[in-house]
């Protein structure tokens, strides 16, 4: 069959390769084409525009990046026409992606939804929208479960593919000696929100007798270059980027400091003490608070939090994130051995409520069984 694959961040350019394999070993005639990144690139196909070329974040950045969002939406929707897939696969992106799932839907092209948008968490008019246009909904997080059944929406869930990627890793120490790790996002605007905080947590820390022989790891996000980056760091010694070394950056650090997002739970499945950060421009950060103040049910902004519905680990948001704050935690998971351990544990629970291995090649059955 032929299976045409969206992916616009660097999560889903992960989730989207995994998929890709599961299908191939269900489908051995199984042909793609996509718009991802350098992992769905690996595993064969034809990649119609990287992804790094197409994410956006934040109100102002979306604003400016107009006229680009309109171009690669027609180019997507005629690709789709020309080359006629069996099925559409969108991952998360739903920003881009629900465009797209209308669009296919009036134009009788089958649509599946993997990793659905987090309309628990804002947007929650999306859900109309998805019952009307997505052939299936496939979930990844255990509480999306009694949330889209209230809706009526229909889902599938086997599990969460981070467990695959996780598990399956062949890691190796990137540097040696101890370091604190630093993973900043995949967005330039995440990067240039977290870095200049985290820059100067660094020059604190590196400053005490006690963390002066330590080094910080800032992993390189895929889509970017190390120019990104170099703005921040300067000719500090004790920085050191690296890139496609994400996981093990994070399997041998003593502590991280993680922008929101996917690499937050990545790091509780790896094990990695952590504190995570957030900030973005003053007007998304009013709208963001407004939105979670409506949706009084959601309690956090990292996913390993949701998934226990209680702080196992902590969480600056905007304001809260200073060089100070983050200082200060960090000293915590390295120096608080009780406080350690009792987000290891919270680990150890997280990892459990996510299922199994195998979740990546379990969808590919679903989805393949749907079709036929």
């Amino acid at each position: 069959m032929k299976y045409y694959l969206i992916a616009g961040e660097a999560s889903g350019d992960l989730h989207g390769s995994n998929l890709m394999k599961g299908l191939v070993a269900e489908d051995p005639k199984a042909e793609f084409r996509f718009w991802g990144g350098g992992f769905m690139e690996a595993v064969g196909g034809t990649k119609v525009r990287d992804y790094a070329a197409t994410a956006v974040m934040g109100l102002a950045d979306v604003v400016s990046s107009l006229g680009k969002i309109s171009r690669n939406l027609r180019d997507c929707k005629a690709d789709i026409l020309e080359w006629k897939p069996d099925v559409v696969i969108l991952i998360d992106y739903p920003g881009f992606n629900m465009k797209i799932a209308q669009f296919c839907h009036e134009h009788g092209v089958r649509v599946f939804y993997y990793i659905a948008p987090k309309t628990w968490a804002s947007r929650e008019g999306r859900n109309r929208k998805l019952k009307a246009w997505v052939d299936k909904l496939f979930i990844v997080f255990p509480f999306e479960i009694p949330y889209f059944t209230e809706r009526d929406i229909p889902f599938i869930y086997e599990g969460n593919p981070l467990l695959d990627a996780v598990d399956n890793h062949e890691y190796s120490r990137p540097e040696e000696g101890k370091y604190i790790a630093i993973l900043a996002g995949s967005r330039k605007g995440e990067i240039s929100h977290t870095m200049p905080n985290a820059m100067a947590m660094a020059d604190s820390l590196h400053a005490l007798p006690e963390y002066a022989d330590y080094k910080f790891l800032v992993a390189g996000a895929p889509s970017r270059s190390e120019a990104d980056y170099l703005k921040y760091t300067g000719s500090r010694s004790y920085v050191k980027v690296l890139f496609g070394r994400t996981y093990d950056i994070l399997k041998y650090a003593d502590a991280a400091l993680i922008n929101s997002g996917t690499a937050s739970l990545e790091a509780a499945l790896i094990g990695t003490p952590q504190v995570v950060c957030w900030s973005t421009q003053l007007i998304t950060a009013v709208l963001a608070k407004y939105v979670l103040r409506v949706l009084d049910h959601i309690k956090y902004i990292s996913l390993g939090n949701l998934i226990l519905d209680k702080l196992a680990f902590r969480e600056l948001i905007q304001f809260d994130y200073t060089p100070q704050a983050a200082g200060d935690e960090i000293r915590r998971l390295m120096e608080d051995l009780p406080y350690r351990e009792a987000m290891l544990s919270d680990y150890k629970e997280i990892r459990h409520r996510l299922g199994g291995s195998g979740a990546s090649r379990k969808v590919a059955r679903a989805m393949i069984a749907e079709l036929k």
